[in-house]
């Protein structure tokens, strides 16, 4: 981690930026640290606010647009190619493509907030051939609102940032495993209610 931080210290808005980049695309990255530390930055008057934002954000959008594209260009390949091994068949990929134009956009917003999802989304979002104009709007405003929220987190939280962001990790990584088991037991009781 202290890497990390040592490299926003050193490169200011272009580390972040291009940290968070490498993060989204699913290098190993602890984002809302990074975030959160830019914050705290901003609060010791190291870095601005508006530069702060614009390159988060920036690096965000940077890193969501390269998975998507590489989930449009090669994940199609790979998923016709080497599908049939890990059982994904056209007609499950034609469901996801129709999840994605009903429900699955708002996967792309809600996924920044959890860690692992947010690497996986834009990928699946390229795959399944989101359209462009959707992909974007539901992308990038995900990217403002979650680089907004963890730099204003590192910025009131001032010098107790670290402590409460392990806090808030730990939650988070709990709160993301509730829910998936939720989520898992309803998608198993709706299969056993539509037998019945």
């Amino acid at each position: 981690m202290e890497i990390f931080n040592d490299w926003i210290s050193q490169y200011g808005y272009f580390g972040l930026s291009s940290l968070l980049m490498l993060g989204i695309v699913g290098l190993p990255v602890p984002d809302e640290t990074l975030l959160t530390f830019a914050g705290y930055l901003v609060y010791k008057h190291q870095l601005t606010f508006p530069g702060t934002l614009l390159s988060a954000f920036l690096g965000s959008a940077c890193g969501i647009t390269l998975s998507y594209g590489l989930g449009r260009t090669v994940g199609s390949f790979l998923i016709h190619k080497y599908g049939r091994y890990v059982f994904i068949t056209a007609e499950r990929l034609d469901a996801v493509h129709r999840w994605f134009l009903r429900r699955g956009k708002w996967s792309l917003p809600i996924g920044y907030f959890i860690p692992g999802v947010r690497h996986l989304t834009a990928y699946v979002a390229g795959t399944s051939r989101l359209e462009v104009p959707k992909f974007a709007l539901f992308a990038y405003s995900g990217a403002l609102v979650w680089s907004t929220s963890f730099i204003l987190l590192g910025y009131f939280l001032g010098d107790q940032w670290q402590y409460v962001l392990t806090k808030v990790e730990e939650n988070l990584v709990l709160g993301t495993l509730v829910l998936a088991g939720v989520l898992l037991l309803l998608w198993i009781l709706k299969k056993k209610l539509i037998r019945l």
